[in-house]
């Protein structure tokens, strides 16, 4: 806008023969006239949107955003997120266009490298030009929404972004807690780029500390309902305060509710009138390595490719980031592609490059449409956009339909070979092939048992009998095989009749820990056979005693669980990973290769652990485990002397269904949890949809909101609240009424 006024200004002054006589005072004048005028209409233009939008906060401080077209509803629910936590709105834009360094430093170089990469805003700026007007005008409200927030709220100070623009949008257009491109290693990555060989030296944190990433769905026909209504379970597993809770209505007909990633313009999981869905992590093979040969030529790069050198392309990527002493500094890369994708890493004298969906623009048309689908055959429409690469989805509706979708970008590949490794990019025979239809893929619609679920295992026990069978796909339809919630899932399931959403969510907090289930009795069995004057008989008679007699579920007084969970996580850490390198779950390998003798000794120095922390091995689960919000950092602090709240579900890891991944922390003995079970949801699909609802702490990043932490305690509870969707609810439960900008 400045450079075309001025443009103007100038052509408009020639003309007349006068710019001989412009002064730089009069060009700088007329700069800051057209800059002033720029301003001025943006305002006049954000001012003249917030009047078509209404935003009702509820008494748990949810936003209900109205407006007359869908653009408008964008623009309301984008500044409601700016209002409830503008920091992790903007961070993760930060993250999505690889410029983190610039407010976080040096440390976030190689991050920001990763994302440019595959980010180019010349591109995104391209494709903005070239999308559809409807999704033009989405974008342009969204970056309206977000841009009229900070122009009311000068008391907020951008770490970086001062302005947003509407293709910024396309940077970040899949809500996953983490995509395709976190495959790619860091350390790799600057083991490469940077010439640090020590990168890959580096050590990282227990593998115990990392929570299972991913998510739970479930999906209940008619026929096993009380009420003769589908029902779902939207239960995402992701770091907490990841998503903003919501609800986008227009008189264009949409009505959505559901979680929004901080800055996104889409519900991501959730329902409206007529259809709900729930995305998990998938296990697909959607992202795939090829090792390239290198040839020098002539001071020039090549790579093999068949019988012929194809030139390797090269692109000078730059990196800004903020210098310890505050000012910006920059770092420049000369990075490497072939057809197959971005190098990213060097191995056995190959360079590795990286293929992984990179469709912005279907993606974010994707994520958008679905949330305006009615029912299954709609749904399948907008699915047919195939730029869904991370996510499985369940899905129920209002006609009663159920279903299980496997992600829809799939590249279609030569099964002999597999691509859980490298393969040789020198072989055409090796490289994708377009993508597979949609049906294809595993999938399931109304299977005869009644119910669906998945909890980022395979699609082959998502129906029980009625599942897709491995044998009919390819291998690289799935990596992730079963897991102990998998086990947990089909247990609760099995069987059941007459589902309500209060029974639906008793399942979706079962207490049993089926990993534990499988793992104590072979610890008992190690212990029994010890020889009657070990010394191990002696010390370990009482804990043995404690776990020999557990049910194998969790709880706030369980002291079987504190022990279990401390003995799990100790041998965890120490099992052989060569043994999980050779096909072996690591379930497997503490149940069969870890050797009685290690699990022993993992119980002595649980056991050990515990006495010096707690001043017993017997220690109630809810003393130890616990959830803790101090303030609103991006990363929590946490701190034993400051109060917190019990919670008595576990780490998914050991097949809880209801997520709480917790550890110690610097300078704690507790554990602190920060993530699993975030935004959590069942709905009814009756003649009116109907749903329960809880978010991890509240809907405010604020401290100083009531909203803050208002919903902390139903958390760890599983008390979901009621959800009001429809207006008539909100009645008695309206905290406040008003436009953006009052």
């Amino acid at each position: 806008m400045l450079a075309h006024t001025t443009k103007n200004l100038f052509r408009l002054t020639h003309a007349c023969g006068v710019a001989r006589l412009l002064t730089a005072a009069t060009l700088l004048a007329l700069c800051l006239i057209a800059t002033v005028q720029a301003r001025t209409s943006d305002e006049a233009r954000w001012q003249h949107e917030a009047q078509a939008v209404t935003i009702t906060r509820d008494d748990w401080g949810i936003a209900h955003v109205h407006g007359k077209t869908d653009a408008d509803a964008v623009f309301g629910m984008a500044y409601a997120q700016a209002e409830d936590d503008f920091n992790r709105v903007e961070t993760n834009y930060l993250n999505a266009m690889g410029r983190l360094a610039e407010a976080e430093g040096e440390s976030a170089i190689w991050q920001d490298l990763r994302m440019k990469l595959f980010i180019d805003p010349v591109v995104l700026k391209a494709l903005y030009a070239k999308s559809p007007s409807w999704l033009q005008a989405l974008m342009n409200s969204w970056a309206d929404g977000l841009n009229y927030y900070l122009a009311t709220h000068p008391d907020v100070h951008p770490r970086v972004i001062t302005h947003f623009e509407p293709w910024m949008a396309l940077s970040f257009s899949e809500g996953s807690i983490g995509g395709d491109i976190e495959d790619v290693s860091l350390d790799r990555l600057e083991a490469f780029y940077g010439h640090n060989p020590l990168a890959l030296a580096r050590v990282a944190p227990p593998s115990s500390w990392q929570e299972p990433t991913g998510s739970n769905g479930i999906a209940i026909a008619p026929k096993l309902s009380a009420d003769g209504h589908a029902l779902l379970l939207i239960n995402p597993h992701t770091s907490f305060f990841f998503r903003s809770e919501l609800q986008m209505t227009s008189d264009a007909g949409l009505d959505v509710y559901g979680a929004v990633t901080w800055g996104q313009f889409f519900i991501y999981q959730g329902f409206n009138h007529h259809i709900g869905w729930m995305h998990t992590s998938t296990g697909l093979d959607a992202v795939d390595e090829f090792a390239e040969t290198i040839v020098h030529q002539d001071g020039k790069l090549f790579y093999r490719y068949g019988q012929a050198l194809r030139p390797v392309t090269t692109r000078t990527v730059n990196v800004p980031y903020r210098a310890k002493d505050g000012s910006m500094a920059e770092r420049s890369f000369t990075t490497y592609a072939t057809h197959h994708g971005p190098i990213v890493r060097a191995l056995d004298g190959k360079w590795i490059a990286t293929a992984l969906m990179n469709k912005p623009m279907e993606a974010l048309e994707q994520s958008w449409l679905r949330t305006k689908a009615s029912d299954y055959a709609s749904y399948m429409k907008v699915a047919e956009l195939k730029a869904n690469s991370s996510n499985n989805t369940i899905f129920a509706d209002d006609k009663g339909e159920i279903a299980y979708l496997h992600p829809q970008f799939i590249p279609k590949r030569d099964d002999r070979f597999d691509y859980t490794k490298p393969v040789d990019g020198s072989d055409p025979a090796t490289d994708w092939q377009g993508l597979l239809p949609l049906d294809a893929a595993p999938h399931l619609l109304n299977p005869p048992n009644g119910w669906i679920f998945n909890t980022n295992d395979w699609p082959y026990s998502a129906a029980g009998p009625d599942s897709p069978k491995r044998t009919d796909y390819p291998r690289y339809m799935d990596r992730a095989g079963e897991n102990p919630r998998g086990l947990h899932a089909t247990r609760v399931l099995t069987g059941q009749q007459d589902f309500t959403l209060p029974s639906l969510i008793t399942a979706a907090f079962d207490s049993y820990l089926p990993a534990f289930a499988r793992q104590i009795p072979i610890l008992v069995a190690d212990y029994d056979a010890l020889p009657a004057n070990d010394p191990l008989k002696t010390k370990l008679a009482g804990q043995i005693a404690l776990l020999r007699h557990w049910d194998y579920r969790w709880g706030i007084a369980s002291m079987p669980t504190s022990l279990a969970v401390f003995w799990g996580d100790i041998l965890w850490d120490k099992v052989n990973k060569a043994d999980t390198a050779e096909g072996l779950s690591i379930y497997d390998v503490m149940a069969e290769k870890a050797g009685a003798k290690a699990r022993l000794a993992a119980l002595v120095e649980a056991s050990d652990r515990l006495e010096k922390d707690f001043g017993s091995w017997g220690v109630p689960w809810g003393e130890i485990n616990r959830y803790q919000r101090i303030n609103g950092d991006l990363v929590q602090p946490f701190d034993d002397a400051k109060p917190s709240i019990p919670v008595p579900f576990t780490s998914s890891r050991w097949g809880s269904l209801a997520s709480f991944g917790a550890h110690r922390w610097p300078g704690t003995k507790r554990y602190y949890g920060t993530s699993g079970n975030s935004f959590v949801a069942v709905v009814e699909f009756g003649p009116k949809v109907r749903a329960r609802a809880i978010t991890a702490g509240g809907e405010s990043g604020h401290p100083d909101s009531k909203h803050f932490n208002d919903e902390a305690e139903r958390y760890t509870t599983g008390n979901l609240r009621t959800v009001y969707f429809w207006p008539e609810q909100l009645k008695g439960h309206t905290e406040r009424v008003y436009r953006p900008g009052e």
